[in-house]
This record gives C-alpha cells, sequence and structure tokens, in this order.
C-alpha cells in the first residue's frame, strides 16, 4: 500500500526523534536507554509496543502467526510512533533487527526526515552478546542454533542497515560513550527537566 508523505501537521519537529537500526545484540535498547536518560528523552522499543498491543511476545507471533503477521503488525506499530512525533515529545526508539530492512518502513522514516543510526559491531562479539543475553533470560532464539545461519542473516540485512543517515560503532564500546558521540554527532539538546521547587536538573 503506497502512503503519502506526512503533511505539516504530521511531521516532527525537527531534532525531536531518533530511530536505532541494527542487528541483533548491537546494542539498540541498551544505548537507547543510555541516550535518554542523557538528554531526558523518553527511550521506546519498537518490539514492546507490538507485544503490548498484541497481547503476545514477539516469538509468538512468528510462531502462530507467522512472519507476514508480524511485519503487518511491526508497520503499524512504527506508523503509530511517526505520527505520535508530531506531537512534540523528543523521542528515542529502537526498531527490531528486521524493520529497517522492509522497504516500506524504510521509506515512511525517510518521508518523515528522521534520523535513523545504525549501531554495528563485529560479528563474533554480535553472536557472544546474543547468546549471553539468551543464556540470561532462558529465551529460545532459532538463530543462535546456526553461527552460519546468523552471519548469513546478518550479512543480508547489513546492506539496508548501511542505508541509515549515521553508522556507529559499538563494539568494545561504553554505551555511555555511544550514546554520547550520537548525541554530539547529530547536535541533540537535552531536555531540561525542573524540579517541584523550580530548580533545573
Amino acid at each position: 500500500m503506497r502512503r503519502s508523505k506526512p503533511s505539516a501537521s504530521e511531521s516532527p519537529t525537527p531534532g525531536n526523534a531518533v530511530f536505532l537500526v541494527g542487528f541483533m545484540g548491537a546494542g539498540k535498547s541498551s544505548v537507547g536507554r543510555a541516550l535518554g536518560q542523557r538528554l531526558n528523552w523518553v527511550f521506546e522499543d519498537l518490539d514492546d509496543r507490538i507485544e503490548a498491543r498484541e497481547g503476545r511476545t514477539v516469538g509468538e507471533i512468528f510462531r502462530d502467526s507467522g512472519e507476514s503477521e508480524f511485519r503487518r503488525a511491526e508497520q503499524a506499530a512504527l506508523e503509530r510512533v511517526l505520527r505520535e512525533l508530531g506531537g512534540g515529545v523528543a523521542r528515542i526508539v529502537a526498531l527490531g533487527g528486521g524493520a529497517f530492512v522492509q522497504k516500506e518502513n524504510a521509506a515512511r522514516l525517510k518521508a518523515y526526515g528522521v534520523p535513523t543510526i545504525f549501531l554495528d559491531a563485529p560479528l563474533e562479539e554480535l553472536w557472544q552478546r546474543c547468546c549471553a543475553q539468551a543464556d540470561a533470560s532462558g529465551a529460545e532464539r532459532p538463530l543462535l542454533r546456526s553461527l552460519e545461519q546468523f552471519r548469513k542473516l546478518y550479512q543480508t540485512r547489513r546492506r539496508s542497515y548501511s542505508k541509515a543517515s549515521l553508522k556507529i560503532q559499538t563494539g568494545d564500546r561504553a554505551v555511555e560513550t555511544i550514546a554520547a558521540e550520537i548525541a554530539e554527532t547529530l547536535g541533540l539538546k537535552k531536555i531540561e527537566l525542573r524540579t517541584e521547587q523550580g530548580e533545573v536538573e
């Protein structure tokens, strides 16, 4: 389905949104949270929004309804986020590993003019991070059954990730350092919060 470009009333305020893209294990959620804390911006993981709306985990959606149904829900969730940006709330959004690979999603992000940041790391480090996360959570991740399968999917998706506005390496780096680099490179402004006494935090 083709969509028109956003109207002026729908478009986000310049500089009030950042979208993080990249493969699993790249650090989208951890960097997004650190950047949100640094700037006092809202951080949101798009997969969390999808799960809340669907009442199922991403894994359950894939298992019970298939990838096409998940991609439909993902596209709808992204569309809602983009429209909400017109309200002026500064937001950092982490996209699932396959979201930016979908041409319609990438086109919508480009149409809205919001910066997309490709977080990347060496393949071996991505694999180790994902394995450690799976061990800690006990969650089953089919893609972690084979390093070769993991590698092939990464290489396939990387071509799409490379079309993002900016690429940042996360390998062997502290999340706070990465967040600082993103904020400085994009010139993102911190929101000053005031206490009940009127003091700026």
